[in-house]
């Protein structure tokens, strides 16, 4: 059965007892597990999100964004009606044609490959395993950080690809702060959030990320996101 609820925009000037203190962005929900589905709704709202849609249906989604614009789409990657690519066929048509959209990922299981030529386009977008969600913190933080413009990898993705890097490795000049640097990159951290994790200074960090882009010859273009692209050479290490 499609299920599609779409609500109103909220008036500015009605505060009722419930209403959430901040005010995160607008956002459509799409995944086909009601329970699921409704928990993030609930949990949005709860966080100060609004949402103005939600579907279990991905074929319609791209109708609900062109008619709410929201600020971001949270998306199951696997949908009816045959639960392969759905989802993510719906992202991006909705990055082709709404590039200002953020869009978040979600998988049950690694399904990254499917993912990379979306997540390559560097801006407001993400890729999640769903049982990132029990930490609603860390889950409304990511949520944050993509809708400013982040790009975010499920960190355990990124443990992974790391233990399986092939014989010929194009990070095998990196030192190893600079692996680990690159590592906290590809999780979406700024260069801030790397020097607290690290203990060290923001300016170490951008002395790190100047030597690393050198080191895999990632040249500065007017069209191409360097840092993107080395986030991405260390995720396609196997």
């Amino acid at each position: 059965m499609n299920i599609t609820m779409e609500s109103p925009r909220s008036s500015s000037s009605g505060h009722g007892s419930d209403a959430p203190l901040i005010h995160r962005g607008r956002l459509i929900v799409a995944e086909d597990d009601v329970l699921l589905r409704e928990g993030l709704v609930c949990l949005l709202h709860k966080s100060g999100f609004e949402v103005v849609a939600q579907t279990d249906d991905g074929m319609r989604l791209l109708e609900m964004v062109r008619r709410h614009l929201p600020d971001l789409v949270i998306i199951d990657i696997r949908m009816p009606p045959s639960f392969t690519t759905e989802g993510l066929d719906a992202a991006r048509a909705i990055r082709e044609r709404f590039p200002q959209v953020a869009i978040l990922l979600l998988s049950a299981y690694v399904d990254l490959d499917h993912a990379m030529k979306l997540l390559a386009r560097g801006d407001r977008v993400g890729y999640l395993l769903k049982r990132r969600i029990t930490d609603v913190e860390e889950f409304v933080e990511t949520l944050a950080r993509i809708a400013k413009g982040g790009s975010v990898v499920d960190p355990s993705l990124v443990q992974e690809l790391i233990a399986a890097r092939h014989r010929d490795d194009p990070l095998a000049e990196l030192s190893s702060r600079e692996r680990e640097v690159l590592a906290l990159m590809a999780e979406g951290r700024s260069n801030a959030g790397i020097a607290r994790k690290l203990s060290v200074t923001e300016g170490t960090v951008e002395k790190h990320v100047r030597s690393i882009l050198v080191k895999l010859k990632l040249p500065e273009t007017d069209v191409d996101h360097r840092r993107v692209l080395a986030v991405l050479t260390f995720l396609e290490t196997r």
